[in-house]
């Protein structure tokens, strides 16, 4: 009889697995604690970097059933959710997506409706990418500052190298501005270059 392990991933610590286990055993699958992996990690990390997915393919074996409740908790780039699909499938593990009705991913028809899914998700992903290059060049040629404001003054950070010249400590001047020494230690960087 084939076990069943689930896998259930989100991007951040605020948010929480539980959703998905619920879904999951909504679905009709019996799923024990110690066969549920959840991971808090971001999808673009490709899944044979992931901690918890190395330690599912650890203890899956041939002939068990693996349960995602959507094919971007594998991944977000097409070829990696892919290549993890075809490595288990080489396993003899079926992976079953509940988004996609329940269908293994490793057949035919798996096999082509995943392609459909991930591509159209790349691409999104891409239009995305696009987007947001697009409105880092406008934000340039309106001449304004990208990134977070600086913690100093123009004038503070003067008076920062200056105080570092004379031999003040990177500790001694960032407590005195009440700011990280990495702010401090990025002026004086900044000013050796």
């Amino acid at each position: 009889m084939s076990r069943v392990f689930a896998y259930c991933r989100v991007s951040t610590v605020d948010q929480h697995p539980e959703n998905q286990i619920a879904e999951i055993t909504a679905a009709g699958f019996e799923v024990t604690a110690k066969r549920t992996i959840t991971e808090h990690i971001s999808g673009s990390v490709p899944t044979n970097e992931r901690p918890g997915f190395q330690k599912l393919l650890d203890r899956i074996e041939e002939g068990d059933v693996l349960v995602v409740t959507k094919l971007d908790r594998l991944g977000r780039s097409a070829i990696d959710v892919q290549q993890t699909v075809q490595t288990l499938a080489e396993m003899g593990v079926r992976v079953h997506c509940l988004a996609l009705g329940g269908v293994d991913l490793a057949s035919s028809a798996g096999k082509m409706t995943m392609g459909v899914l991930t591509a159209v998700a790349q691409f999104e992903r891409d239009l995305l990418i696009e987007r947001t290059q697009a409105g880092l060049q406008r934000v340039k040629a309106e001449g304004r500052k990208l990134g977070r404001p600086s913690a100093l003054s123009d004038e503070q950070q003067t008076e920062v190298r200056q105080r570092l010249a004379r031999g003040a400590t990177v500790y001694a001047v960032a407590k005195e501005y009440g700011v990280a020494r990495q702010v401090i230690m990025r002026v004086r960087d900044r000013a050796a270059a």
